[in-house]
């Protein structure tokens, strides 16, 4: 299999850019399933997966040991899935951020218990808690604002709230934990 990786970087490098998909088909079912188990997600590991492969191909020439390949795309993968971790709490703090400051409607916490508690939500849920609590939409409003319907927006939303209270609570237990110290 080394050989045949070998074989197609070196016709890669020498102009016949077309032999990459041969790679990508080789390692991309597998590369996915890495890439799912490591983001929570098909639709971020396909991204991923994506950025890892244009990223292989464009420094294709750096790969030093061609036999390596898989494992040298395994890094590029990690460092990218590092990336879109990254991003996406940052992208979390900025949604939370953004509604604090311009959305009237109930004052945040100034602990900041809340805003953590919901920026660690996943995302189906934080929008809808947004939009809900803090942007001051009705369920209905909701459901047609997202383009869902109004079952799962309350289904979604009574599932959002028992996270919140559970992620709450253990906030408050490690506080006090901290403060017995």
């Amino acid at each position: 299999m080394s050989q045949t990786d070998k074989y197609y970087i070196e016709r890669c490098l020498d102009g016949h850019s077309d032999d990459f998909r041969y790679l990508v088909r080789r390692y991309q079912t597998v590369l996915l399933a890495q890439l799912t188990g490591q983001l929570g997600s098909k639709d971020k590991a396909d991204e991923a997966a994506q950025e890892s492969f244009v990223r292989a191909y464009f420094n294709l020439e750096k790969l030093k040991k061609p036999d390596s390949f898989f494992s040298w795309l395994l890094g590029i993968a990690k460092r990218v899935t590092k990336e879109h971790q990254r991003n996406e709490q940052r992208h979390r703090r900025e949604i939370v951020r953004s509604f604090s400051e311009k959305v009237p409607g109930p004052e945040l916490s100034q602990d900041y218990a809340l805003e953590r508690a919901i920026a660690e939500l996943p995302d189906s849920y934080r929008k809808l808690i947004l939009l809900r609590y803090y942007g001051g939409y009705s369920c209905s409003q909701v459901a047609e604002q997202l383009d869902i319907p109004l079952g799962t927006v309350t289904k979604k939303l009574s599932r959002a709230y028992a996270v919140l209270r559970k992620s709450l609570r253990q906030q408050k237990r490690d506080e006090n934990c901290e403060v017995q110290k």
